[in-house]
């Protein structure tokens, strides 16, 4: 027959064996929610999460638990006092235990919520005892990486083109002509710094120009022209 047995297991990492495995035990689980009444139905029930499980076990402790051959453990600690001493330690300290019961599927992270014992009521060669346990989930911090936000620079606006008109200092690329109108095409301008001294919006060749001392040169286009 499989060894059946309740193991406790501290947060300093020791597991020790109920000395009597219980007749029985108990655990309870529950599902949140609540009741509410809606006009036309009537009372219907929100289900919500589930909650933690918990367990009790009750039994006793041996006070001399190597010649008490009602045990039922594989390994024993010497008396009743050292049981007790370990689950007040637990109880105490408010730290996470491993509960398991061997050929059940209870195996479950808890911590100690009570620890009852007293002089046995059947015997007063054992301890009574209560233990009730509460299912514990470890909540884990997340680390959130705040990324400072940076304004992006706004790209600077264009300079506004130079207006063009009498007096304007312009370089010119561009064939010279007689008139406005763009006749009498003469000599070509490359690159060359001018003076406007003369404006014909509207025609062929809008722009007359001289050097920069005052000589004449002659009309050119508006795109012969550039503002320096």
């Amino acid at each position: 027959m499989e060894h059946v047995g309740v193991y406790i297991t501290n947060s300093a990492n020791k597991t020790v064996e109920l000395p009597v495995a219980p007749a029985e035990f108990t655990t309870r689980s529950e599902l949140g929610g609540d009741t509410v009444t809606i006009l036309g139905l009537g009372e219907i029930r929100r289900l919500g999460m589930t909650k933690l499980r918990t367990a009790t076990i009750s039994n006793n402790f041996p006070l001399d638990p190597a010649n008490s051959p009602w045990c039922t453990a594989e390994e024993l600690l010497g008396s009743s006092d050292d049981y007790i001493s370990f689950f007040q330690t637990a109880w105490k300290k408010q730290k996470p235990v491993r509960l398991v019961v061997s050929g059940t599927n209870l195996n479950m992270t808890a911590v100690i919520t009570a620890f009852e014992y007293g002089p046995g009521k059947s015997s007063t060669v054992d301890v009574d005892y209560t233990l009730e346990f509460a299912e514990y989930h470890e909540v884990k911090a997340l680390k959130t990486v705040i990324k400072p936000v940076v304004a992006k620079k706004k790209a600077p606006r264009p300079k506004p083109a130079k207006k063009i008109g009498v007096g304007s200092t312009v370089i010119v690329n561009g064939r010279l002509h007689r008139d406005s109108y763009g006749a009498g095409p003469g000599q070509t301008e490359h690159n060359a710094t001018r003076k406007i001294n003369f404006t014909a919006p509207g025609r062929k060749c809008p722009y007359h120009v001289t050097t920069l001392s005052g000589g004449w040169r002659g009309w050119v286009t508006a795109g012969s022209v550039k503002a320096k």
